[in-house]
C-alpha cells in the first residue's frame, strides 16, 4: 500500500455512506466504489466492481485511490505510478497484480483483486502463534514473489508484515509495489524510513541513495522471519534515527537465545539473511528458496494440526 499505516474500516457499506468524513466517490473511471475498506494519509482503498455490473454482483476488486487532497501531490502520484508499472510488468501467483490504473490525470487509482484474509501484521498483532514450518512456508512464498521480481529486473523495496497477505488457506500474496524499483534506479527506501517503516530496512538502503538490490529485500524478509519466529522485532529503538542506526551498525540478537528450541540451521539462515554486508547474504531469491524448502522438509513433522 502507499503508506504503512492504512487503517481498516469496519461496518456496512450503508454506514460508511452515511459517515460525513468518508463519503463514497461517484464513478471512478469504469469502476464503482461500494465500500471504504481502509484509509490513510495518502490513499483510500474501496471494495469495488465494474460500473456495468449488476448491483447484486459481489465487489471483488480493490480500488486504491489517492485521497482527494492528494490527487495532485507529486509524491503520491509517483508511488501510485510505480505500483501500476511494476504490477503490470510482473505476473506471479504470490505477487499482487494491477488490473487497471489511471495515474496521468485525476481521479488517480489502481485496481487489484480483492483478497480474503489478513495481513501478517494483523495476525501478529492479534497474538497468533505460528509453528516453525508455517513461518518457513510464509517466508518461502514471499521469496518466490521476490524471485519473480528479480527475474523481471525489479526489487520490491518494502517487504514487511503489513505487505504480506495471508489467505485463510495460507496462500501468501506480496502487496504494495509503490517502492519497487529497477536495478539501475536509485533507491527510494530512505523515504520509507522517513515515512515510519524502518524496522525491516536493509542498511545499504539507509546509507546510500543508490544502494539496494534483491539482497536488500532478502534482508527485509529475514527481519520479518525473525519477528514471526521470536515474537519481537530484531532491532528496536525509541526513534526512527535510532532504529536506522541499529540496522546499520548492530547485529540482530541470536535467535537461539530467544527461541532455544529453534533448529540451529534456521537461526543461522535468519542471521545470514540479516548480515550487514550484502555479500554475506543469500545472493539471489532462488538461493534463499532452496534453503527454505530444505528447512520446510526437515521440520514438516513439527507442523501443528489444524
Amino acid at each position: 500500500m502507499i503508506q504503512s499505516e492504512l487503517r481498516t474500516r469496519s461496518g456496512s457499506a450503508a454506514a460508511l455512506r452515511s459517515a460525513v468524513e468518508v463519503p463514497l466517490p461517484g464513478p471512478v473511471g469504469p469502476w464503482e466504489a461500494v465500500e471504504l475498506a481502509a484509509e490513510g494519509n495518502w490513499s483510500q482503498i474501496y471494495r469495488a466492481r465494474p460500473l456495468e455490473s449488476p448491483a447484486d454482483r459481489p465487489a471483488a476488486y480493490a480500488l486504491k485511490m489517492l485521497r482527494p487532497q492528494r490527487q495532485e501531490d507529486a509524491w503520491g502520484i509517483a508511488l501510485l505510478a510505480r505500483e501500476a508499472l511494476a504490477g503490470n510488468s510482473i505476473s506471479h501467483p504470490h505477487l499482487i497484480p494491477v488490473l487497471d490504473a489511471s495515474v496521468s490525470r485525476a481521479p488517480r487509482f489502481v485496481v487489484m483483486p480483492w483478497l480474503e484474509g489478513a495481513t501478517l501484521q494483523a495476525r501478529l498483532a492479534a497474538g497468533e502463534l505460528m509453528d516453525v514450518p508455517a513461518a518457513l512456508w510464509i517466508a518461502r512464498q514471499v521469496a518466490e514473489a521476490l524471485q519473480a521480481l528479480e527475474t523481471g529486473g525489479w526489487m520490491h523495496g518494502d517487504v514487511k508484515p503489513s505487505n504480506i497477505f495471508l489467505s485463510p488457506e495460507g496462500h501468501v500474496t506480496l502487496l504494495d509495489l509503490g517502492f519497487a524499483r529497477r536495478r539501475d534506479e536509485t533507491c527510494a527506501s530512505i523515504d520509507r524510513c522517513v515515512m515510519g517503516t524502518c524496522n525491516y530496512l536493509a542498511p545499504e538502503c539507509i546509507t546510500s541513495a543508490g544502494g539496494g538490490d534483491i539482497r536488500s529485500d532478502i534482508y527485509s524478509l529475514g527481519a520479518v522471519l525473525f519477528e514471526v519466529l521470536s515474537g519481537r522485532l530484531p532491532l528496536e529503538g525509541d526513534t526512527l534515527a535510532e532504529i536506522a542506526a541499529r540496522h546499520r551498525q548492530t547485529a540482530a540478537p541470536n535467535l537461539l537465545k530467544l527461541v532455544p528450541q529453534l533448529p540451529t540451521e534456521i537461526a543461522w539462515l535468519v542471521r545470514r539473511t540479516m548480515a550487514k554486508d550484502p555479500l554475506r547474504r543469500p545472493q539471489t531469491a532462488r538461493e534463499l528458496i532452496q534453503q527454505l524448502i530444505g528447512l520446510e522438509i526437515a521440520t514438516f513433522s513439527e507442523r501443528a494440526l489444524a
